[in-house]
């Protein structure tokens, strides 16, 4: 399934996306607005979800929101992909040595096609193309082998960075965590549906030009052994965003900022695609 939330005369629901039209899920029993009660409960809710055939409405005719807006945490790895830790060392980051982790408050989710800011504070604004994971179990301790079973889905997401902020702190997540700088969408795709989440393609487009692509299958921790980290640590719960790293060619290795009246766009095969235009915070 394609679950999604969208907004129509100025109600917000959750909906699963079937084509190019989108069945409203609000008159399933147990389906409330959040989407994080739904992923709580998706193993209950699956069977009827699945049968659920309307009403349903033209994509074209709502707004796709933020799939899930309130997660409990948005998580995202540094230099994850083996062409990018290789600028980054060119650019004089070292090379870490374990996994990379950092917060993006989660304040910065952001609609799939809704505008991102660029701060009245700085002019390097740049993107990075990554496959979110969205966790649907609550879990700590999970083994590299059972990881993929606590995953709820994958969305794609563009984890917009103010460079200068995030160098300012050896914690990155100043420059992560702007309002507006976390683009995900356009809506989750479950786990199911995805054969293989490392053999997806993901592109970038900055104004219709490519920046960006790679097979996810470049990473160099996977998704499990992300999973694996990260539990050791803390609690995932249900509707936590993991956003999995970029591949190589970030603005700031090519002296490509984004400015306002830009277009990003990221498309990740089988997920979809979000597009954001940039625009000057007022």
């Amino acid at each position: 399934m394609k679950l999604a939330r969208f907004t129509l005369s100025g109600s917000t629901r959750i909906g699963k996306v079937v084509g190019e039209r989108i069945v409203d899920l609000s008159g399933v029993p147990g389906v409330t607005g959040s989407m994080r009660q739904v992923l709580t409960d998706l193993p209950a809710l699956r069977s009827a979800l699945e049968a659920a055939t309307g009403p349903d409405l033209a994509l074209a005719d709502v707004t796709l929101e933020a799939p899930i807006a309130d997660p409990q945490k948005y998580l995202a790895i540094g230099m994850n992909y083996e062409a990018h830790a290789r600028e980054a060392e060119d650019a004089g980051i070292p090379r870490p040595k374990n996994q990379l982790w950092f917060n993006k408050q989660v304040s910065c989710i952001n609609g799939p096609f809704a505008p991102v800011e660029k701060p009245k504070v700085s002019d390097k604004l740049d993107y990075e193309a990554e496959l979110g994971v969205v966790i649907g179990t609550r879990c700590r301790h999970v083994a590299v082998q059972d990881a993929r079973s606590v995953i709820a889905g994958y969305l794609v997401t563009n984890d917009v960075t103010v460079r200068d902020w995030q160098l300012r702190s050896p914690t990155y997540t100043l420059g992560k965590s702007f309002d507006t700088h976390g683009p995900i969408g356009p809506w989750i795709t479950t786990d199911d549906e995805i054969a293989d989440p490392h053999a997806l393609t993901m592109t970038l487009l900055l104004n219709g030009h490519e920046r960006q692509r790679t097979s996810t299958g470049d990473m160099i921790y996977n998704i499990y052994d992300q999973i694996a980290y990260l539990s050791t640590v803390m609690t995932l719960e249900p509707g936590d965003v993991i956003a999995t790293g970029t591949p190589a060619n970030v603005g700031i290795a090519t002296g490509t900022f984004m400015k306002a009246g830009d277009v990003v766009r990221v498309e990740i095969e089988g997920l979809g695609h979000i597009e954001n235009p940039i625009v000057d915070e007022v």
